[in-house]
């Protein structure tokens, strides 16, 4: 069961990385355009999306890609918190 907590975390690890690769794009022009930049906007924009609604930017500065990262990353750590609670690992 030790693996399988590994496995979600790392993959948890990896779309967080994708997401910061997603906001850097933004500050280079037509990045996100690219081969690269549309896969990363596939696979980001469905979880950023709902935080996107809820809190509104600030001027120019999004705060929801933070958010969705400190979110997969408390998800992580509740993963952790329940495999360690049900005696699994």
């Amino acid at each position: 069961m030790l693996l399988v907590l590994e496995i979600l975390q790392t993959i948890l690890s990896i779309y967080s990385y994708f997401i910061i690769g997603y906001i850097l794009m933004s500050f280079f022009p037509g990045a996100r355009d690219s081969a690269l930049g549309t896969f990363l906007g596939t696979m980001c924009e469905p979880f950023l999306e709902p935080f996107r609604r809820i809190i509104p930017p600030l001027g120019m500065i999004d705060l929801s890609p933070l958010v969705a990262i400190l979110v997969l990353r408390f998800a992580g750590e509740g993963l952790w918190s329940l495999f360690r609670l049900l005696n699994l690992i």
